[in-house]
């Protein structure tokens, strides 16, 4: 509780508090449009074949000819004829058209520029036999995330959160605007590995740094506001990619302001709990004092010296043995059982998350409306969420979100197909539930490990959350041994998830722990508590005993 009264004594929420707290989330709002921007900049228009280039196109009947028509009448997107096909045109568009021969597109494709006028499908041709580079973008992208989460979650107990920050910002400017002008798809791929990895360190570090600055009764309102700045990024995204629908930029347009933000970070002040952990009382000292200042409370900074920080954080400084590798997760018991549970929970989240979104595509209705769809839902759910955080604790919502996901997805899989309406209901349900899983699971990780491995361990669950993302589409192939095959997985690993929750202890009201042995004595504390009480009632039993013999 030492380093929770240094807080307050230097002012608990104070001025430096909300200017540090909004400046390290601010980010989040584009980071968002960064983690969903393929649905627009890789968006597939309407498409089809181009005929060749001695036909005249500026006759209607010309470009019929060339094109044949699938059963519902549609032109074929990917097959053109060898020949034209001058038979009686079909009025009804309910026939193919002709009977001759087909052929790929050897000259190319035409477009629909009409909803998205250049795309890198148009662009770079990611149609037909190359479609599947489109989603390797993407994976490339998730990958580059999954590698950010455990390089610079390692780095950031190493260096130093705001060192990190300030070098994932940088990096994420430089990336994402590199990517706006790749000339060719390789290099465009490369651009957007890199800023995914660095936007994975941003998630991490913002989440941490601003905890680590915030006291008890405090945390899980930080946690909401990451969360609710989160899904106001994905109605930004809606509206700036429907006034910019250039895909250059729009990825030009959420990556320069990372260079403001590399700019101002300078300004951040290092984590005091992280220096202090690390053994750097001096640096700890100016930190605290520095925020003393800012938050007017310059009598309180000024009684501080290097003695009293040494009376305050003794036990830090005895028993903290440097910073712990990834290693100690495993090698050491009470780590090892945290990195299991957790490991389980961040992947159940991902992998049912992006398998739901995945089946959320068949609205019917524009992407724009799909996008703030999305982003509503998770208002209301966030808000719920963030009540039973604060009253109940943060198990019990981890708990309830997981489950009550699963069981909509579970209850999708046998509602028939034409019910689309409840279907739909269901699925939006699920999706905000996953949406405050993701919310409460950042907080209870930070609070769950010690801040001597704090970083590294939110490195290796965003690590399995983005193992989760990656296997997710892999689980869709299965719905060719059975339509619901895929929505019975993605709502069985939640519902299993939830209750591995149940092996976790509660965080609310309780201080970050900053080493291993404090996790050690929370779990001896519920059972000295039992002994106690035991204690306190074998008297009480003996005298009851004797005063019935009387």
């Amino acid at each position: 509780m030492a380093f929770n009264d240094l807080l307050q004594q230097v002012g608990g929420v104070g001025r430096f508090q909300q200017i540090q707290v909004t400046l390290v989330v601010l980010p989040l709002l584009l980071m968002a449009s960064h983690n969903t921007l393929q649905n627009y900049t890789a968006a597939i228009p309407t498409h089809h074949c181009r005929p060749p280039a001695g036909a005249n196109l500026s006759r209607d009947a010309e470009l019929e000819a060339w094109l044949p028509r699938n059963e519902q009448g549609q032109r074929e997107s990917c097959r053109r004829f060898t020949a034209p096909q001058w038979g009686p045109p079909f009025r009804n568009g309910t026939e193919a058209n002709g009977t001759g021969a087909t052929e790929p597109c050897p000259d190319g494709w035409i477009y629909d520029n009409s909803t998205f006028p250049s795309t890198i499908v148009t662009e770079w041709d990611l149609v037909c036999p190359h479609r599947a580079l489109r989603q390797l973008a993407q994976s490339l992208y998730m990958v580059g995330v999954l590698l950010g989460a455990m390089v610079f979650g390692y780095l950031a107990d190493r260096l130093g959160r705001r060192k990190v920050l300030i070098l994932n910002y940088l990096q994420t400017a430089v990336s994402g605007t590199c990517t706006a002008f790749a000339p060719n798809f390789p290099l465009y791929c490369t651009f957007r590995l890199l800023s995914g990895m660095s936007l994975a360190g941003i998630s991490i570090n913002c989440m941490t740094l601003n905890v680590e600055w915030m006291p008890i009764q405090t945390r899980a309102c930080v946690g909401t506001l990451i969360g609710y700045v989160y899904s106001l990024g994905q109605f930004l995204l809606a509206g700036v990619a429907y006034a910019v629908p250039h895909w250059r930029r729009l990825q030009l347009l959420v990556s320069v302001p990372f260079f403001a933000f590399f700019i101002y970070s300078w300004f951040f002040i290092e984590s005091a709990r992280w220096y202090s952990t690390s053994g750097r009382l001096d640096r700890t000292l100016k930190a605290l004092q520095k925020v003393a200042w800012i938050n007017g409370k310059q009598e309180e900074g000024a009684k501080l010296s290097m003695e009293v920080l040494r009376a305050s954080l003794q036990k830090e400084l005895t028993l903290s043995q440097g910073q712990a590798s990834a290693m100690e997760l495993l090698r050491c018991p009470t780590l090892r059982h945290l990195f299991l549970c957790l490991s389980m929970l961040w992947f159940a989240t991902s992998f049912a998350y992006y398998g739901l979104v995945m089946d959320l595509q068949g609205f019917g209705v524009s992407i724009y409306l799909i996008q703030i769809i999305f982003g509503a839902v998770d208002l209301p759910a966030k808000l719920v969420c963030f009540l039973v955080i604060n009253s109940l604790g943060r198990r019990p919502a981890q708990m309830a979100s997981l489950l009550l996901a699963g069981i909509c997805i579970l209850v999708n899989g046998v509602i028939p197909r034409d019910q689309t309406i409840v279907r739909t209901s269901l699925a939006v349900l699920g999706k905000g539930c996953l949406a405050s899983s993701f919310n409460c699971i950042f907080l209870y990780t930070g609070e769950l490990y010690p801040t001597m491995i704090r970083q590294t361990g939110m490195g290796m669950g965003s690590t399995m959350a983005r193992v989760g993302s990656i296997v997710s589409p892999l689980v869709s192939m299965t719905s060719e041994l059975y339509p619901s095959l895929p929505l019975f997985i993605y709502g069985a690993v939640p519902v299993g998830a939830s209750a591995v929750t149940a092996l976790l202890p509660e965080t609310l009201g309780q201080p970050l722990p900053d080493t291993v042995q404090d996790l050690e004595s929370r779990r001896r504390k519920p059972r000295r508590q039992e002994q106690e009480q035991q204690k306190q009632m074998v008297p009480l039993q003996e005298a009851a005993r004797e005063k019935n013999r009387h």
